[in-house]
């Protein structure tokens, strides 16, 4: 099929022979430079995680707009808890997205030297079980993108602990995303998520309730990206970007509005972040003819992203 996103298999990385292995990392860097976006099947993830997460997420969005808001934590940029439905926009975008969502961020011990740039999270009583299989998936997901950015380390030339270091305690974000039916009155010039490009360094998204997702091909051709429920969709942000020089570029894509039947959908995007004292600087093996761009703090680049899209002032 054309423009089809490659679908590849996490296991014949973790347990396949040498060859599969080869192909894997030749499949993953290529599918990232050509589409930004690939589909991975065989994932560690637990199904019934999965599963489960859903039905929390939804439990949580059926809450009444007073409880949930007093779960938000508009101080911290929305890094933990309730952000409103309206509240984000896509960066250069002055229309808001007709989308609500709920922050889950790493849980770092109290003696550890960043402690003092996590906020705390925010778990919700009315939900029974949030906290403990939240704190489940973000791990899952937080292991899972360790190894896809391992991955990567053979074809970017860098060592096999690069991302690791980057990412020990990375300023990530597991975002639970309600798109609810178009409301009558909606600006019309709003979509559920505006086309934008995601910040951090890869995102992995356990494919969504709902259909709607497209990513812009480098031919400027707007497509679907949809899988089986169980897949993992992974996409490279601007921070990969920023230190691969744009060799693997950040890719526009959006969330359109449902053309059949008004309800609502469901994602659950993990933005994997380096530690925010990590310095984002062009790598070796990218750097070309000169890097693009200057060394920035991992936290200075996302505050400054943050500012962009409306979370914080």
């Amino acid at each position: 099929m054309k423009n089809q996103v490659p679908e590849l298999s996490l296991k014949s990385y973790m347990d396949g022979n040498e060859g599969e292995r080869r192909l894997f990392i030749n499949q993953l860097f290529e599918g990232l430079k050509k589409y930004g976006f690939i589909v991975l099947k065989d994932h560690p993830i637990d199904t019934d995680l999965l599963r489960k997460s859903y039905a929390l997420s939804e439990e949580l969005f059926s809450l009444n707009t007073s409880q949930k808001e007093s779960y938000s934590d508009g101080e911290q940029g929305g890094q933990r808890g309730y952000i409103p439905f309206g509240k984000e926009h896509a960066k250069d975008s002055p229309f808001p997205d007709l989308k609500e969502f709920w922050h889950v961020g790493r849980d770092l011990p109290e003696d550890h030297r960043l402690k003092d740039q996590f906020p705390n999270n925010i778990w919700p009583k009315e939900v029974e079980g949030f906290k403990d299989t939240f704190q489940a998936m973000f791990k899952a997901l937080d292991d899972t993108g360790r190894i896809m950015l391992e991955a990567l380390t053979y074809s970017l030339d860098v060592p096999k602990d690069y991302f690791q270091k980057m990412t020990e305690a990375g300023s990530s974000i597991l975002r639970l995303l309600h798109y609810p039916p178009i409301p009558e009155g909606a600006n019309p010039n709003s979509i559920r998520a505006a086309a934008h490009e995601d910040i951090n360094l890869i995102t992995l998204l356990v494919s969504a309730q709902g259909a709607g997702l497209e990513l812009l091909t480098r031919e400027g051709e707007w497509i679907p990206v949809e899988t089986a429920p169980e897949n993992i969709i992974v996409d490279s942000g601007d921070m990969l970007a920023r230190i691969t020089n744009d060799v693997i570029p950040a890719t526009t894509h959006r969330v359109v509005n449902p053309k059949g039947e008004n309800k609502s959908r469901y994602s659950m995007p993990f933005f994997m972040h380096p530690n925010p004292d990590a310095t984002l600087e062009c790598l070796a093996s990218c750097q070309g003819s000169g890097a693009k761009y200057p060394p920035i703090l991992a936290n200075d680049f996302l505050m400054e992203r943050l500012r962009e899209i409306g979370l914080i002032k």
